[in-house]
């Protein structure tokens, strides 16, 4: 607002001159672009033979059963389908959500049948107040829907035998090694604390741009949040490697990084190439333990706190349940 008010002074006071045309604000010179671009790269190499000295063990046990049942599958004379099928599910998945599942599709088939919806009386539509929050439920749907109603209904299916508890679904365990979740927070957490302060950081969570207006707005935001992470953590962590551990080893770790590395475009630079360190960490993690339900936790941890930082740093933390 500032500087298109400053506009109009300027063309107000004569015709646009190097004396009155608004200041540009200054960019990052290229020297910290290539400083930001580059410094993925030294992460990478510097947290390598961290993660190396936590889960070589983890990767070294991979590597042996599936090596045992690629050795025992090719003496049979049998092929293992999974990871054909596994791979289709994920384009079928990931080009479903990109096409159909954002504000795009919601504003043309699905905000039109709620209208109809609150005309009919429908109480609790109210598209003036929430209709961005409706969209919002719309994208935490589909990749519910998508991360795990699709692929375990096809895998059930196709692969009979399996059971999908296998998937890093069991609880049996799991407080043994929540030592292991509270690790990774000590080491996440002030590091996001850090990260924070970036001029980004602020303008970019929540995603759900009204959370400030209630604690409602930000409690139902949250709920959804958290749904599509655990959504997340079942197919990249449960259904990925599940399905290609016998098959690929230790490298369905690393090649899982690659789609959960990419599904982070859009977002800022750091956090898209910091998801390939959480890839492995959380996979390596998710391997070791046989549940998924550590790295559920430390992401929604980790995402509540981003959120709530970022309405704190702009004064914007709700002040009553219902809001005006």
């Amino acid at each position: 607002m500032a500087l298109e008010f400053a506009s109009l002074l300027a063309l107000a006071a004569g015709p646009a001159s190097p004396a009155n045309l608004p200041a540009q604000p200054a960019g990052p010179t290229l020297l910290e672009t290539a400083a930001k671009a580059l410094f993925p790269v030294v992460a990478y190499i510097a947290l390598a033979p961290v993660l190396w000295f936590f889960f070589r063990r983890t990767w070294r046990e991979l590597d042996v059963m599936a090596h045992e049942h690629q050795k025992k599958t090719l003496a049979e004379g049998r092929y293992d389908y999974r990871p054909a099928v596994l791979f289709v599910i994920t384009a079928l998945v990931l080009t479903l959500q990109e096409y159909y599942g954002g504000r795009d599709f919601y504003e043309r088939h699905i905000r039109p049948a709620l209208r109809d919806l609150e005309i009919d009386g429908v109480t609790w539509v109210n598209l003036r107040r929430y209709n961005e929050l409706y969209g919002y439920g719309w994208w935490a749907f589909t990749r519910v829907f998508g991360y795990i109603g699709v692929p375990m209904i096809v895998w059930k299916i196709v692969f009979r035998k399996d059971s999908l508890l296998d998937m890093g679904l069991r609880i049996r365990g799991f407080l043994k090694h929540a030592w292991i979740y509270l690790l990774c927070l000590a080491v996440v957490l002030p590091a996001v604390v850090i990260v924070s302060r970036a001029p980004d950081f602020g303008t970019y969570y929540p995603f759900y741009k009204l959370s400030s207006r209630s604690w409602f707005d930000l409690m139902v935001w949250e709920a959804m949040y958290f749904a599509q992470f655990f959504a997340l953590e079942v197919f990249f962590r449960g259904f990925w490697l599940s399905g290609l551990r016998t098959t690929l080893g230790s490298g369905a770790i690393f090649a899982m990084c690659v789609p959960y590395c990419m599904i982070h475009y859009g977002k800022p630079y750091l956090e898209a190439a910091g998801a390939v360190v959480a890839g492995i960490a959380l996979g390596s993690l998710a391997m070791r333990t046989k549940s998924i339900y550590s790295g559920f936790l430390v992401h929604v941890t980790v995402a509540l706190l981003m959120d709530l930082l970022a309405l704190s740093h702009r004064n914007a933390l709700p002040t009553s349940f219902w809001g005006g």
